[in-house]
């Protein structure tokens, strides 16, 4: 009997913490470090791959996704040895995806044929601006012109890159926004992330956001006018949103990323890295030691993970909403109340659909575009 979690796949996202500098709006987990001894962390990569082997035997893995950090500062010996030590664990899908992140620095842009050559087939690239004034309030090392240079490098290597952009930049106006836009639209060859930018605590942005030293954000409305404005552009443009913050021509889907949204199983290695594994029919949740060091040193003494935790049917019903309703294709009823054990508040269902902010598909439920602006509270008015 198939269990759920094969309804979104099975991927392995390999987390590499280090970069050349931190970004202040950034909040993921990466360090600057001066010297890193690629081999001790290659060969901790492949103790941990072999673990999570032996607790998955046999499952065809769908995708592959380096991240970071800055995974492009990786020796690409060192991601040859790990995507072969992949292929030997899993059997793997006919169309498996290797994705890997990059900056766009001439270091990294050096690599992306030894890459290719290692086994990656698709590059994402943290571009995040086309102009070089908002690069460096991003705090950026690399310039406009090296970023194009970057890209047109990877293009020579890959069929496939991607890139990011952020928007609602400081004192940045609808209208160069969707200049800028037009610019990347361009240029994307089949997919491109286009984040807004967010404020997070425990950043640079956020300490400066605090003491009232962060200025020219956009306000609610803008902020709106310039999503709204993102999705009509996207959709003109061939590259219409399947995902609130991804646009993908038809068929160049993330397929990493949408077994994150379509809730699959996924392992999490390297420090940072969570997981949602499904052992003996309970789903677990994983989240390894984000310290480097911390991590490093234990991984041969099997402890870079913190204790998991079960998640209950309840929990998972929900992350599975979270997930889900991010989608364009949005989520399977009749899988959520096999989940949840129940079915979707159909009160709910119809007070969002009379308001307009969703929309039912046969069993499948969809937030539309007015949704997606305020999807937090349309997941709070679906939840028990």
């Amino acid at each position: 009997m198939a269990e759920d979690w094969q309804q979104g796949g099975f991927g392995l996202y390999i987390h590499w913490p280090f970069c050349e500098a931190k970004c202040p709006y950034c909040d993921f987990n990466s360090h600057v470090s001066r010297t890193i001894d690629q081999r001790a962390w290659r060969d901790a990569y492949l103790s941990e791959l072999q673990r999570a082997a032996d607790e998955t035997p046999g499952r065809v893995l769908n995708a592959v996704f380096f991240g970071g950090g800055t995974p492009s500062l990786m020796d690409p010996d060192v991601v040859a040895d790990i995507i072969s030590a992949i292929r030997g664990h899993w059997p793997t899908a006919n169309d498996l995806e290797i994705t890997l992140e990059a900056n766009p620095g001439s270091v990294e842009a050096g690599r992306f044929a030894a890459y290719r050559q290692a086994g990656v087939s698709r590059v994402s690239m943290g571009i995040q601006a086309l102009n070089d004034a908002d690069l460096k309030r991003l705090g950026r090392l690399h310039s406009a012109q090296e970023a194009m240079i970057a890209f047109d490098t990877a293009r020579s290597s890959f069929d496939r890159v991607s890139f990011d952009l952020i928007y609602g930049r400081q004192d940045q106006t609808a209208a160069q926004w969707k200049a800028e836009l037009k610019q990347a639209l361009s240029l994307a060859i089949d997919h491109i992330s286009l984040y807004q930018l967010t404020i997070e605590q425990g950043t640079a942005f956020g300490d400066r956001y605090a003491r009232g030293k962060l200025s020219g954000l956009p306000d609610e409305d803008l902020g709106a006018d310039m999503f709204a404005m993102t999705q009509d552009i996207c959709n003109e443009m061939g590259m219409p949103a399947y995902e609130v913050s991804n646009h993908a021509r038809d068929g160049a889907q993330s397929r990493h990323n949408l077994i994150y949204w379509r809730y699959g199983d996924y392992i999490g290695i390297g420090p940072g890295a969570h997981g949602r594994i499904t052992l003996k029919g309970q789903k677990l949740a994983t989240v390894a030691y984000s310290n480097p060091q911390r991590w490093l040193d234990g991984v041969s003494k099997c402890e870079s993970e913190k204790p998991r935790a079960m998640i209950s049917r309840s929990e998972q019903a929900t992350e599975f909403l979270l997930m889900g309703l991010r989608l364009k294709e949005g989520v399977d009823l009749n899988r959520y109340a096999a989940i949840a054990g129940h079915e979707i508040d159909q009160n709910a269902v119809n007070h969002l659909q009379d308001i307009g902010m969703a929309a039912r598909e046969g069993d499948r439920l969809i937030v539309s575009d007015q949704g997606v602006i305020v999807l937090n509270a349309v997941i709070e008015t679906l939840l028990p």
